[in-house]
């Protein structure tokens, strides 16, 4: 393993030399001609008492002084440039999810019983629901907003303001405790929920709740879908690379990042069944997390982020309107989800892994992986797909708790232990489908086992609306030692892993 990580380690650094040596060419030939000239032109000065020196050995001397400090001065220009011109690296500093008050759980029976009690779904729409419940590895201990506990549901834009508030405060509140960061410090801030958007945005409510400053570079993503988190990932993570300063002194800066979906102003209350599946699965939750481009901050930062990889299918139709929020013929509004969407999605990840692999995976996958396509496109090889070993570049996976079939799915494409999987299927059981936070609930759970250990490699991977799927990797800087309070695990993680039966049987 450990050769694997110092081959693909080895490619990336020569692409990095090409690159500079290429940007940098002209300076270098500046540089050369300029030398080239100065020695001409004392060459030409020459006369026969600087040849009786030469041969007296001592313009000799001189002429090496000259040659090693230029030698000098161009090694140090080259070090200089490439030091100045790389990417700052980009440091998780830290990151919080939102735990919920007990009384917002969602035991099965009790979520049933509810929906009956609206009035609103037909008989066979109940049913249909019952059915992806017992099948959706979600267990007794999800939550929902308050407004969802009503009967009828109630949803205005007051309340499901006060959900936004009660779930990003509570993220960030933690966040800013843990890191000891003031919030006058951050000089980024990208939030993301798909659904809910308002106006003011729900970045501008964070930057008057906790007085930020003027000229904060702040942005707000909407209908991103549940693969927004790594986006929003991506987009500070250029903004601390292309503004090296800020906040907090040093030369750099810190940004946050905020992943929320809103489940209030969301809920669907018709009866065409691809707009149901949603109310089954999602669940409240979000995360919020602090980023550096400080190299202060490596010391005490869990992670540095290695590579961001996003793939967009919206080109092909079918993608773009496999997750697609509509109105049904009733004139309630939903998210409904197409039946090709396991299609879509294992389209989407082996384009999103294409590009990921060589930058990840040992020497050794790369040359399997390239010979099985050469035997295949070019000499119409009737031979399987190869697909590449990813447990030989990560130890360990966070699969989109998207649903059980999405895990399912990965697990059974990229050949992954139940073990590596544990993380996801926990988090869809303990929290349901947080949408693009969830990936953070999984990182928690690894954590919280005491299972990530200093050089360890994760692989976030998401899928959102779009369509889109996008990957994280990230490298441990440290041996995480499990948080006893300060994690939404904290409190019950000596439960898991729990057994998940097949079908839920509902008393």
């Amino acid at each position: 393993m450990t050769k694997g990580r110092e081959g693909g380690g080895g490619m990336k650094y020569v692409k990095l030399g090409y690159h500079l040596f290429i940007t940098h060419l002209s300076t270098l030939l500046f540089m050369s001609l300029v030398l080239f000239g100065i020695l001409s032109e004392v060459s030409l000065k020459l006369d026969d008492d600087i040849r009786q020196l030469w041969e007296n050995h001592i313009l000799e001397l001189d002429l090496l002084s000259l040659v090693t400090s230029s030698l000098v001065v161009l090694l140090v220009f080259f070090t200089t440039v490439y030091v100045m011109s790389r990417p700052r690296t980009i440091y998780l500093v830290d990151y919080a999810c939102y735990l919920a008050p007990e009384p917002l759980q969602v035991p099965m029976n009790y979520f049933l019983q509810h929906i009956q009690k609206f009035g609103l779904f037909d008989p066979k729409s109940i049913h249909f629901q019952q059915m992806i419940l017992e099948r959706s590895g979600l267990g007794d201990n999800t939550y929902l907003p308050s407004a969802s506990h009503n009967i009828p549901p109630s949803s205005s834009m007051k309340i499901s303001r006060a959900e936004a508030e009660a779930v990003v405060f509570g993220c960030l509140d933690e966040l800013f405790e843990k890191t000891k960061v003031k919030p006058k410090d951050i000089g980024v801030l990208v939030v993301n929920c798909s659904l809910f958007n308002p106006t003011p945005s729900l970045s501008a409510m964070i930057v008057n709740k906790y007085k930020m400053r003027s000229n904060i570079r702040s942005f707000n993503l909407g209908g991103m879908g549940c693969s927004a988190s790594v986006i929003s990932i991506d987009l500070a993570k250029d903004i601390l690379q292309a503004h090296h300063g800020g906040g907090g002194g040093g030369g750099g800066t810190y940004a946050i990042v905020v992943s929320t979906e809103n489940i209030t102003q969301n809920w669907y209350y018709g009866n065409q069944r691809s707009m149901l599946i949603p109310n089954c699965l999602f669940r409240l939750g979000g995360a919020a997390i602090l980023l550096s481009n400080r190299a202060r901050d490596s010391s005490r930062s869990k992670y540095k982020l290695d590579h961001v990889v996003r793939t967009h299918k919206g080109a092909d139709d079918k993608s773009y309107q496999c997750i697609y929020q509509q109105q049904d013929e009733t004139g309630h509004i939903g998210v409904s989800l197409s039946k090709d969407l396991m299609a879509i999605a294992g389209d989407a990840l082996k384009t999103n892994i294409t590009t990921l692999g060589p930058l990840v995976l040992p020497l050794s996958e790369q040359i399997l992986f390239f010979i099985i396509i050469v035997a295949r496109k070019v000499f119409n090889f009737h031979v399987k797909p190869y697909v590449p070993d990813f447990k030989l570049a990560f130890q360990h996976f966070c699969i989109h708790a998207g649903g059980r079939g999405v895990i399912d799915a990965l697990e059974k494409n990229l050949q992954l232990t139940p073990e590596l999987c544990e993380p996801s299927r926990m988090t869809l059981h303990r929290f349901g489908n947080t949408s693009s936070s969830s990936i953070w609930y999984e990182l928690a759970y690894i954590e919280a086992k005491g299972r990530m250990r200093k050089g360890d490699r994760v692989w976030q991977i998401a899928f959102g609306s779009g369509f889109k799927c996008n990957s994280a990797v990230w490298q441990a800087l440290r041996t995480i030692q499990p948080e006893s309070q300060k994690s939404p695990w904290a409190h019950c993680i000596s439960q898991y892993p729990v057994k998940i039966p097949e079908v839920y049987k509902f008393n």
